[in-house]
Parts: structure tokens; sequence; C-alpha cells
């Protein structure tokens, strides 16, 4: 019998192995301060190694900081400097060793740089241990938060390079995808949602305004990345507020320009954008939106949200919602899931030959 789960998946020219993949999740393990700032550590590497041996078709690295200022918590991975691609290179040699592919996620936090890890409270983190986080608008993202320094013009170009300067860094760490990060309320998508930009320059106001800095962004990652390696962006396909947020319509509208634009697949996910959001959160609560982008726009989607179950991920290939499902949390809980997905599907799948005579 065929399974879709365990089938592979080309985009340009890197073939995935299979459709089961890890979504981008912070460890908050890298060193805050000092010449190794943002470096890939010990922990990073048994993080992920664990979860290619554990069967994980791409695997991708977690947001990755494109400038120090950038990094949502200081214990944030970045891509700044020559010093971090080390690290993460001996991460992505594994991956490929073990037949993953190795993907990594680039970002801005925006206005929502600057805080606590999760395990230490989350929210902005003490004075004079952070910095002043930026953004489209001088509107915080909730009570308790700073507001942060509108951008000017020059530099929203400073950091559109920026991103292009991190994603040729992810080359030189020899990684085979890179992902923009465009969703949860970061810096692309505060510009993306009217929410959260109130600007009234070029940047702001219009659905032609507001998406000005992803496509630049997209078109700046493109123009450094090779023809023939994949990029992917990831959107909240909404804030889940009923008035003044970015909308699903929008997001279909906006995939067809991603598309345009370069991109080979979107990271469909919603939310974090603050405001009084009201998300039903349940199984597969996400699958609608990303089906209804590869419906309407015919460009390949991945699902993410509540994906925990092996006849579950089935059921959203199998039905053409999707082209490939991302696991968070339940990778977290258990980094051989696609491992148990398809025994209890009864795929095979290649493992370690340390692990193989004995499974």
């Amino acid at each position: 019998m065929s399974v879709a789960l365990f089938e592979p998946y080309t985009l340009r020219s890197v073939t995935v192995p299979n459709r089961v993949w890890m979504a981008p999740m912070c460890q908050y393990s890298a060193e805050t301060s000092g010449p190794n700032a943002g470096v890939a550590g010990d922990w990073h590497f048994a993080h992920y190694a664990a979860r290619a041996t554990g069967g994980a078709g791409l695997i991708l690295v977690e947001a990755t900081a494109v400038a120090p200022e950038g990094r949502i918590s200081p214990a944030d991975l970045g891509l700044w400097n020559d010093t971090q691609v080390e690290g993460l290179r001996r991460i992505s040699g594994f991956l490929k060793e073990h037949g993953t592919v190795p993907g990594i996620q680039i970002g801005h936090a925006g206005r929502k740089a600057s805080t606590n890890r999760p395990w230490e409270g989350r929210g902005p983190v003490d004075p004079g241990e952070g910095w002043q986080p930026v953004g489209p608008s001088p509107v915080e993202f909730a009570e308790g938060y700073p507001v942060p320094t509108e951008l000017t013009v020059d530099r929203i170009r400073e950091i559109t390079a920026q991103f292009a300067d991190a994603a040729r860094r992810a080359l030189a760490a020899e990684f085979e995808v890179v992902e923009v990060h465009g969703a949860h309320g970061y810096l692309i998508g505060e510009f993306l949602s009217p929410h959260s930009n109130h600007r009234t320059d070029a940047y702001g106001g219009s659905f032609e305004n507001r998406t000005r800095l992803a496509l630049e962004v997209v078109d700046a990652v493109r123009a450094v990345w090779p023809e023939e390696l994949p990029v992917l962006f990831r959107i909240s396909a909404t804030d889940w507020l009923e008035e003044q947020g970015w909308t699903v319509d929008e997001t279909v509208r906006f995939a067809a320009l991603l598309r345009e634009h370069g991109v080979d697949l979107l990271d469909v996910s919603s939310g974090g954008n603050g405001g009084p959001a009201e998300i039903p959160v349940g199984p597969g609560y996400q699958v609608p939106f990303a089906a209804r982008v590869k419906a309407e726009t015919g460009l390949p989607v991945a699902a993410v949200g509540l994906i925990t179950e092996s006849e579950q991920a089935e059921k959203i290939l199998a039905n053409g919602e999707a082209d490939a499902v991302l696991l968070g949390r339940e990778l977290l809980r258990d980094a051989s899931w696609p491992r148990r997905a398809a025994r209890e599907l009864g795929a095979t799948t290649p493992a370690p030959s340390q692990y193989a005579w004995a499974i």
C-alpha cells in the first residue's frame, strides 16, 4: 500500500525523502553575549541530530536572527557574522549524512524582540539586559511591552540586506533550504498586518504597501540563494482578529505573489500578532488555511498545528490538503515520531545502521 506520508517530495533540485518535516522551534540556548553570541552549540547539535536519526525528512533549524537586535531572546541563534557559520555547518553536515535535508529559518523579531525565554516567564527582559525593539510603527505588542522604534526607510533597506547576508551565510553553512520567517507577529508579519502597521508611506496602508517589505526580502534572498535550491516562506494565515488584522483572503492573494517572486512552498501557520485574538485551537486547526492556499494558487504548502497522530497526518496528505506536514511540539515529545508513524502505517523508512540491526 502506498503511504503518502513516506513518499519523497522534490522542490527544485532537492528531494526530501518523506513528508514528515520538523517545524522551526527556538531552543533559546545560545550564548547571549561575547564572541560566541548566537553560535549553535552542543545542545543544538544533539537536539537536531536526534530528530534526524528519528527519521524527519526535512529539518528547519529554529528562527535564526539576521541581526543582534532581531533576536527574539538574547539566547537565540544568529547568522549576522561568520563566526556563527561553523556551528550550523556541523549540524547541517550531520543531517545530510543521515538522509535528512537541512533547512534553516531566518528572521527578525521586530517589536517582539528582547524577551525572556519561555521558562523564564516570557515578556520583555529586564531593563539594561536587552535592547530597544523596532517595528513598522510605534505600537507595542501588548501591555507591558516597550513601544518599538518606528523604522525609517533606510533602516528597512538595511534589514532587507541583512536577510540577504544571512542567506549567504546559510549557504556557507551548507543548508539546502532557507525559509523566510513572515509569521507569528515578528517583523515581516508586523508589516503585513494593519493591526501592527499604521504607516502612511510606501510600506503601509494598502495591501500592496504592507506586502512590500516581505516581497523585497524574498527578492533579496532569492538573488543570493542558488536557483537550484528552494526558498520557503512561513506565514500566519490570519491574525485571528475580527477587525484590523491580516486575513485568510489576503494570505491567498499574497501566496500568488510569493510564487511569482520565487517562493517554492508556503509554510502555513497563524496568529501571534497580539490583540484580542480568540483562536479555536484543536487538532489540525490550521490545515484548512493550507488547503485553501494550495487549491486556489497551486503553490505547494506545508500544514502545521496540532498534528500529532500518524493517521491524521496521512489523511491530510492523501486528501490533497497539503504537500507535507510540519511537526513542532510533537517532535519535542517524540524525536522518533516519523519512525513510529511508519510502523503504524505499514511503511518502511531507513534507519541508521547503529539502530537498524536492533529494530
